[in-house]
């Protein structure tokens, strides 16, 4: 048997994943236990989930910050140890050239400025979040639908060893294809016949990370978008679990 390990997990909504992993750690079918939960939005299901298991939770509200950003960042909004230029050689997440409205809390002007004001103000925000997780001796952190890319400057400072990787993120889709917000979507608009899930070590690229972990379903002629949505949480719920356990005999 695995050592227990100590999981901190964010999230961005319901939390039916955060569910599933509580629930396995309930049952003693992981070797896992979570000790905190947090969250880029406020009063979200998934807060009152970890609440009711007894698990710590904690805010870090990124509209807010971003909003707050609009108005104009000084160099002392930003982490004391934050480098843009090493920031830049590192992170694989936007480039010069990606469009104004890619992303609705990206400000016009030139397209590096863009890029800029984006890296600016994931670090002020992860800034907080890592104030939060760093207070806790975690061996895992488990984005279990946390909604909001990481920065090489938040990832930096959770994988702390080289090429040990610490950051397991689930994506809706059969990595590699479909990689982004909306692999469903993606997969049922394509019209495969087969989708799935995977769960993965986060890197510095969108959904790029080493793959620990697949399901699969079958897609079948008459079946919805949400027909696909269902079927692929009901692998999530399952997968998610067994590879916090993979990774904890694997440490173990």
């Amino acid at each position: 048997m695995a050592k227990t390990i100590h999981v901190g997990t964010l999230i961005s909504g319901g939390g039916t994943n955060l569910q599933a992993i509580i629930d396995a750690c309930t049952r003693g079918s992981i070797d896992a236990r979570i000790i905190f939960t947090g969250a880029d939005t406020p009063g979200i299901k998934g807060l009152e989930r970890a609440e009711k298991a007894g698990i710590d939770t904690f805010v870090v509200d990124y509209a807010r910050i971003i909003r707050s950003c609009r108005q104009g960042i000084e160099d002392a909004d930003l982490p004391p140890d934050f480098d843009m230029a090493q920031i830049l050689e590192k992170q694989q997440l936007v480039t010069p050239d990606t469009p104004a409205g890619t992303s609705s809390d990206v400000p016009g002007g030139s397209s590096m400025d863009r890029v800029r004001f984006f890296l600016k103000t994931r670090a002020i925000a992860e800034k907080k979040l890592l104030d939060h997780i760093l207070a806790y001796d975690i061996d895992l952190l488990v984005l279990a639908g946390f909604m909001r890319v990481l920065t090489p400057y938040f990832i930096d400072r959770i994988n702390t060893v080289s090429g040990q990787y610490k950051i397991m993120n689930i994506h809706p889709a059969l990595l590699p294809s479909f990689p982004g917000t909306d692999g469903y979507g993606d997969t049922f608009r394509y019209g495969c016949k087969v989708g799935g899930c995977t769960v993965h070590f986060v890197d510095y690229g969108e959904d790029t990370g080493p793959i620990i972990g697949q399901r699969s379903f079958d897609i079948e002629e008459n079946d919805t978008l949400e027909d696909v949505k269902r079927k692929g949480l009901e692998q999530e719920w399952e997968l998610y679990p067994a590879c916090i356990q993979k990774f904890a005999e694997s440490i173990g």
